[in-house]
């Protein structure tokens, strides 16, 4: 059975960090808090244990996961270019709630899934996370939950629907928020004739704050109900 990790007690602690670093070795699955909600991980250069993630989540590989990295540095190497705008994206919101796709960089050796050539990068906000990605490199990050199911926001909600298909579960504590990342789409700031960022999900972060960085480069706000459309 796979063990829970009381994460408050700093002997469990130590354990589970060993632990989670060693199953991160060896091409198995780790449930650890962020400060959104619960995450199950994998190596991101590992494609066997990338689909091992889209496997336990029951999830195809036209939804490839995010990857968390510890800075922005992480950033930079994983990606083909960091234009300015994305530059004030990271200074404003990371580490937090923002998750960035951004053209990843060619000569990258690794299988998220069907991409197109993309990845979506987030540094999340949480000590615990920031430790094993500084020791571990980049994961694959999904949220710790089947398919179709709520997000997790304890560790046992994620054992209770993912049980032995990962190998250990960190127990933080209740989610702060259980509000899942912001996800925008930067890649037309690379690749675009019209530079325009695309918000994908909305979630911790919101679009007025994203306005606040991005001002015209931020798509036009959804119509509300009730909107006519003129002037």
């Amino acid at each position: 059975m796979s063990p829970v990790f009381d994460c408050s007690d700093e002997a469990q602690l130590l354990a589970g960090m060993r632990q989670a670093r060693q199953a991160i070795g060896r091409g198995e699955l780790v449930v650890l808090p962020t400060d959104t909600v619960y995450g199950i991980a994998a190596d991101a250069f590992s494609a066997r244990a990338v689909q091992g993630l889209l496997d336990a989540k029951g999830r195809g590989r036209q939804s490839p996961p995010p990857v968390l990295v510890a800075g922005i540095a992480t950033l930079r190497a994983l990606v083909a270019e960091v234009p300015e705008a994305v530059e004030r994206l990271v200074a404003a919101f990371w580490p937090g709630g923002l998750t960035i796709v951004l053209p990843s960089q060619p000569s990258l050796s690794w299988d998220l899934g069907d991409t197109h050539g993309t990845v979506a990068v987030r540094m999340p906000a949480n000590n615990m996370a920031l430790e094993l990605l500084e020791e571990t490199g980049p994961l694959a990050v999904s949220s710790a939950n089947l398919t179709g199911q709520s997000a997790a926001i304890t560790a046992f909600d994620a054992k209770h629907m993912l049980g032995d298909k990962v190998a250990v579960y960190l127990d933080g504590g209740p989610s702060a928020t259980g509000i899942a990342s912001t996800i925008i789409d930067a890649t037309s700031l690379v690749t675009g004739s019209v530079p325009l960022v695309r918000v994908l999900r909305e979630g911790a972060v919101d679009r007025a704050a994203l306005r606040e960085v991005l001002g015209d480069l931020l798509e036009p706000d959804p119509m509300r109900d009730g909107d006519s459309g003129g002037a």
